[in-house]
Protein backbone atom coordinates (compact mmCIF):
# COMPACT_ATOMS: atom_id res chain seq x y z
CA UNK A 1 0.00 0.00 0.00
CA UNK A 2 1.68 3.05 -0.90
CA UNK A 3 1.62 5.91 1.75
CA UNK A 4 -0.33 8.31 -0.15
CA UNK A 5 -3.21 6.45 -0.71
CA UNK A 6 -2.98 5.65 3.50
CA UNK A 7 -2.46 9.73 3.48
CA UNK A 8 -5.52 10.67 1.48
CA UNK A 9 -7.71 7.30 2.40
CA UNK A 10 -9.25 7.32 6.14
CA UNK A 11 -6.71 9.68 7.70
CA UNK A 12 -3.07 10.30 8.73
CA UNK A 13 -1.30 9.14 11.07
CA UNK A 14 0.53 12.06 13.04
CA UNK A 15 3.79 9.62 13.05
CA UNK A 16 4.06 7.41 10.17
CA UNK A 17 5.78 4.85 12.39
CA UNK A 18 2.63 4.40 15.16
CA UNK A 19 0.13 2.32 13.84
CA UNK A 20 -1.70 2.83 16.39
CA UNK A 21 -2.26 6.91 16.05
CA UNK A 22 -5.05 8.70 13.48
CA UNK A 23 -5.52 12.38 12.50
CA UNK A 24 -7.89 13.42 10.15
CA UNK A 25 -5.60 15.77 8.14
CA UNK A 26 -6.51 17.14 4.46
CA UNK A 27 -3.59 18.46 2.39
CA UNK A 28 -5.64 19.96 -0.09
CA UNK A 29 -7.82 21.55 1.69
CA UNK A 30 -8.92 24.52 0.87
CA UNK A 31 -7.95 23.77 -3.38
CA UNK A 32 -10.42 24.38 -5.64
CA UNK A 33 -11.38 21.00 -6.94
CA UNK A 34 -12.53 17.97 -4.55
CA UNK A 35 -11.03 15.69 -2.33
CA UNK A 36 -11.59 12.57 -0.36
CA UNK A 37 -11.97 14.05 2.20
CA UNK A 38 -14.45 16.25 1.11
CA UNK A 39 -17.57 14.36 2.66
CA UNK A 40 -16.03 14.81 6.01
CA UNK A 41 -17.63 17.69 7.83
CA UNK A 42 -15.61 21.03 7.59
CA UNK A 43 -15.84 21.01 11.89
CA UNK A 44 -13.97 17.48 11.73
CA UNK A 45 -10.97 18.90 9.20
CA UNK A 46 -10.61 22.05 11.02
CA UNK A 47 -7.04 22.44 12.02
CA UNK A 48 -5.03 24.96 14.19
CA UNK A 49 -2.48 25.22 16.74
CA UNK A 50 -4.65 23.40 19.40
CA UNK A 51 -5.59 20.92 16.84
CA UNK A 52 -2.58 18.90 17.11
CA UNK A 53 -3.16 17.97 21.21
CA UNK A 54 -0.29 16.66 22.59
CA UNK A 55 -1.37 13.41 23.98
CA UNK A 56 1.12 11.16 25.64
CA UNK A 57 0.28 7.09 25.57
CA UNK A 58 1.76 4.52 27.90
CA UNK A 59 1.16 1.24 28.41
CA UNK A 60 1.37 -0.66 31.70
CA UNK A 61 0.96 -3.87 33.09
CA UNK A 62 -2.74 -3.05 33.32
CA UNK A 63 -3.75 -0.51 31.49
CA UNK A 64 -3.35 1.81 28.19
CA UNK A 65 -2.95 5.25 29.84
CA UNK A 66 -3.39 8.45 27.86
CA UNK A 67 -2.47 11.98 29.10
CA UNK A 68 -3.33 15.39 27.54
CA UNK A 69 -2.62 18.70 28.75
CA UNK A 70 -6.17 20.46 28.06
CA UNK A 71 -5.34 23.63 30.12
CA UNK A 72 -8.76 25.84 30.95
CA UNK A 73 -11.19 23.44 29.34
CA UNK A 74 -13.65 22.31 31.39
CA UNK A 75 -14.88 18.72 31.39
CA UNK A 76 -17.74 19.98 29.45
CA UNK A 77 -15.47 21.04 26.61
CA UNK A 78 -13.85 17.91 25.82
CA UNK A 79 -15.65 14.43 24.96
CA UNK A 80 -14.05 10.90 25.11
CA UNK A 81 -15.75 8.12 22.85
CA UNK A 82 -14.96 4.75 21.97
CA UNK A 83 -15.81 3.81 18.56
CA UNK A 84 -15.77 0.26 16.44
CA UNK A 85 -12.71 -1.24 15.95
CA UNK A 86 -11.22 -0.35 19.36
CA UNK A 87 -10.58 3.03 18.15
CA UNK A 88 -10.32 5.90 20.98
CA UNK A 89 -11.19 9.64 19.94
CA UNK A 90 -10.76 12.42 22.55
CA UNK A 91 -12.14 15.79 21.33
CA UNK A 92 -12.84 18.94 22.12
CA UNK A 93 -12.82 22.78 21.54
CA UNK A 94 -11.46 26.05 23.39
CA UNK A 95 -13.45 28.58 22.81
CA UNK A 96 -11.85 32.33 21.66
CA UNK A 97 -12.22 34.95 24.07
CA UNK A 98 -14.69 37.90 23.17
CA UNK A 99 -13.09 40.81 22.04
CA UNK A 100 -14.04 44.29 22.95
CA UNK A 101 -13.86 47.16 21.08
CA UNK A 102 -12.10 48.84 23.65
CA UNK A 103 -10.01 46.29 24.39
CA UNK A 104 -6.26 46.79 22.63
CA UNK A 105 -4.35 43.46 22.18
CA UNK A 106 -0.61 43.26 21.91
CA UNK A 107 0.15 39.82 22.03
CA UNK A 108 -2.25 36.97 21.31
CA UNK A 109 -0.39 33.05 21.74
CA UNK A 110 -2.90 31.13 23.30
CA UNK A 111 -4.67 28.68 20.68
CA UNK A 112 -7.98 27.90 20.21
CA UNK A 113 -10.67 26.11 18.01
CA UNK A 114 -11.48 22.38 17.63
CA UNK A 115 -8.99 19.32 18.40
CA UNK A 116 -9.82 15.91 17.65
CA UNK A 117 -7.08 12.95 18.31
CA UNK A 118 -8.07 9.03 17.40
CA UNK A 119 -6.00 6.04 18.84
CA UNK A 120 -6.26 2.50 17.67
CA UNK A 121 -5.93 0.15 20.84
CA UNK A 122 -4.44 -3.39 20.35
CA UNK A 123 -6.56 -6.32 20.78
CA UNK A 124 -5.91 -6.71 24.53
CA UNK A 125 -7.88 -3.20 25.52
CA UNK A 126 -11.19 -4.02 27.47
CA UNK A 127 -13.13 -1.11 25.65
CA UNK A 128 -16.24 -1.38 27.65
CA UNK A 129 -14.15 0.03 30.95
CA UNK A 130 -12.75 2.60 29.99
CA UNK A 131 -12.18 5.40 32.40
CA UNK A 132 -11.90 9.70 32.01
CA UNK A 133 -10.70 12.47 34.72
CA UNK A 134 -9.88 16.32 34.19
CA UNK A 135 -7.78 17.52 37.09
CA UNK A 136 -6.12 20.81 36.82
CA UNK A 137 -5.85 20.75 33.02
CA UNK A 138 -4.71 17.37 32.65
CA UNK A 139 -7.26 14.70 30.62
CA UNK A 140 -6.33 11.12 31.88
CA UNK A 141 -8.02 8.35 30.03
CA UNK A 142 -7.61 4.48 31.10
CA UNK A 143 -8.13 1.73 29.36
CA UNK A 144 -7.83 -1.63 31.38
CA UNK A 145 -5.96 -4.39 29.97
CA UNK A 146 -7.22 -8.15 29.46
CA UNK A 147 -5.00 -10.01 31.42
CA UNK A 148 -3.01 -12.52 29.71
CA UNK A 149 -3.30 -16.08 30.46
CA UNK A 150 -0.06 -17.36 31.04
CA UNK A 151 0.24 -20.84 29.48
CA UNK A 152 0.50 -23.93 31.88
CA UNK A 153 4.41 -25.95 31.43
CA UNK A 154 3.10 -29.45 32.32
CA UNK A 155 5.90 -31.57 32.64
CA UNK A 156 6.56 -35.08 30.83
CA UNK A 157 7.70 -37.92 32.42
CA UNK A 158 10.39 -39.77 30.30
CA UNK A 159 10.13 -43.49 30.47
CA UNK A 160 12.92 -45.79 29.47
Amino acid sequence: MSLISSVLGSGRRSNIFDPFSLDIWDPFEGFPFTTPLANVPSSTRETSAFTNARIDWKETPEAHVFKADLPGLKKEEVKVEVEEGRVLQISGERSTEQEEKKDKWHRVERSSGKFLRRFRLPENAKMDEVKASLENGVLTVTVPKEEVKKAEVKAIEISG
